[in-house]
């Protein structure tokens, strides 16, 4: 969860976790495993969006990888990513602007207007990415019947966790 980790230059602190997926490989023990991501997604609650529930997979497989005891793999999808879409889209949008290495796209056949279309979609998934940082988590009262109690349309959509 470290910033000097992560293969993209983007900052990790500066967004929240929509869902990342973490795998072991050796001889860890599963329960040790699920446990130790509980804590730490307890102890990092802030940098996790709290409405997707148990948005922090982990998988163990028993065989090490090679001239290793243990490691791991962590992948999330993380709002901090952000920061890397919007200084390319500063620097595209320069170049852009100055019509810089154009040419060397419209002679293989591209148009001018699909540069435009897919800066448009850069701001597009910047905008969802910010909705999805700042996103409450909200119950849908309509599903709540007056008591308090669930919904029949809740209990058949399965998002109610029936071990409570």
């Amino acid at each position: 969860f470290d910033a000097k980790n992560m293969m993209a230059a983007c900052d990790p602190r500066n967004g929240r976790y929509l869902t990342a997926s973490v795998s072991f490989r050796g001889h860890v023990a599963t329960k040790d495993v699920e446990e130790e991501m509980l804590n730490v997604q307890k102890k990092d609650a802030a940098h996790f969006v709290e409405w997707i529930p148990n948005n922090l997979l982990t998988s163990v497989c028993n065989v090490p990888a090679p001239n290793t005891q243990v490691g791991a793999t962590f992948v999330g999808n993380s709002t901090s990513i952000q920061t890397l879409f919007k200084r390319v889209t500063d620097h595209f949008a320069k170049m852009f602007k100055k019509k810089a290495f154009l040419h060397w796209y419209t002679t293989e056949g591209m148009d001018e207007i699909e540069f435009t279309e897919a800066e448009s979609n850069i701001h597009d998934l910047l905008q969802e990415y910010q909705q999805y940082e700042n996103a409450p988590a909200e119950v849908d009262d309509s599903l709540l019947s007056p008591q308090g109690a669930t919904d029949s349309r809740i209990e058949e959509s399965g998002l109610v966790d029936e071990t409570f």
